[in-house]
């Protein structure tokens, strides 16, 4: 069990964009989009046999060929000044019953994911999901905002169309769910500059088993501003408009 690199590369002060599924794939569906856009290479990845149960087993002749797991990849992509890698998570490890990892497997791959990030000296982390809010789907979805310190907070604030999570009225204190919201506490704890963007999804559309690309495209619009690339949101629209 550990982490698995393909190739041997040098990057500039990269930054860490990590994902894994959650309500309506917001982030999933905006990182997903990021790799394409900037056509990401594949870096790695962490090896399943401890934390996942086959999806597949690939018979042929009657005989067991091999064994498909969900995957758990990196990617990179070198951009000049600031380079970029990508952590993308087919499912989260869970246990029966419940949708988002949690208890010990969910610390070690978050862990593994942060081992990445400290290998190649990522300057900060972002993870991204959903918040359901009382909002309604013909709304631009805004972003809200989680930060690892005050120094943070100014540079999420300039943006449009973010809040801070605090600023919800009726959030409290809030939290995250699932390794998106792990990621952010441990990539805190282990030095890392992290932010978690979160996409507005109606509350009466969270529990529907559809992606919610609207609130995705609200959030690769704050996320490549942040990361100074230039994107071109529209195509998540291939999603559909709910």
């Amino acid at each position: 069990m550990g982490i698995k690199l393909y190739k041997e590369i040098e990057l500039k002060k990269p930054d860490m964009v990590a994902c894994w599924p959650g309500i309506g794939n917001i982030g999933l569906i905006a990182i997903e989009t990021l790799r394409e856009k900037v056509e990401a290479e594949e870096l790695g990845e962490i090896e399943p046999w401890d934390f996942f149960y086959p999806s597949k087993v690939i018979i042929r002749a009657g005989v067991l060929e091999d064994l498909k797991f969900p995957s758990s990849k990196f990617y990179y992509k070198k951009l000049g000044n600031r380079d970029l890698i990508l952590f993308i998570g087919e499912e989260q490890p869970n246990s029966v019953g419940r949708m988002y990892a949690e208890g010990l497997k969910a610390y070690q791959l978050a862990d593994f994911v942060l081992d990445v990030a400290e290998r190649f000296g990522c300057r900060r982390v972002y993870t991204s999901g959903a918040a359901i809010a009382v909002t309604h789907h013909m709304l631009k979805p805004r972003v809200w905002a989680v930060t690892s310190s005050e120094d943070l907070v100014k540079e999420i604030k300039s943006r449009e169309n973010t809040i801070l999570m605090s600023e919800i009225e009726g959030a409290g204190g809030g939290s995250i769910t699932g390794l998106n919201g792990l990621l952010l506490g441990l990539a805190k704890k282990r030095g890392f500059e992290a932010i978690c963007l979160m996409g507005e999804i109606p509350d009466y559309l969270s529990q529907a088993p559809f992606p919610y690309p609207r609130a995705s495209k609200s959030v690769l619009e704050i996320l490549a501003n942040l990361l100074g690339i230039d994107i071109d949101c529209s195509v998540i629209d291939r999603y559909g408009t709910c």
